[in-house]
């Protein structure tokens, strides 16, 4: 093989590694931590119920997230990406230590964390979950 063609398919190779290597397929037990420590002591104090991942299949909360709505009552911002959002955080991080923690977190990270954790927890995964 001439070096040229070496060089060539070694570009190639790299490109296709980088692009599937880019990806960011979520952490769901960063999610787990953020959903129960945040996501729940939000529900507890103002929806006085908490959302248990096994409340739904996977495709109910694929979709669930997918439509980005979050409260229906319009008492707080209705888009989810909201409650994962540094802003959100940063406005809760003097009465919840957890969403201080987790201030850095970029929020398509933590917004994968979230969904990968509902997803692992949902009434038809093989790990179904509940908060307590």
């Amino acid at each position: 093989m001439s070096m040229t063609r070496q060089l060539m398919a070694g570009a190639v190779l790299g490109i296709v590694m980088t692009g599937s290597a880019g990806a960011y397929d979520g952490d769901w037990k960063r999610g787990r931590v953020y959903y129960r420590q945040v996501c729940t002591a939000c529900h507890q104090s103002v929806a006085k119920k908490t959302i248990s991942p096994n409340e739904k299949t996977k495709a109910e909360w694929s979709a669930y997230v997918a439509a980005d709505k979050h409260d229906a009552t319009k008492k707080s911002n209705p888009s989810l990406k909201y409650a994962t959002s540094r802003a959100y955080r940063d406005s809760i991080k003097a009465t919840n230590k957890a969403a201080e923690k987790f201030l850095d977190v970029p929020d398509a990270e933590l917004q994968a964390d979230i969904k990968a954790w509902v997803l692992y927890g949902a009434k038809d995964s093989d790990n179904p979950s509940r908060c307590q």
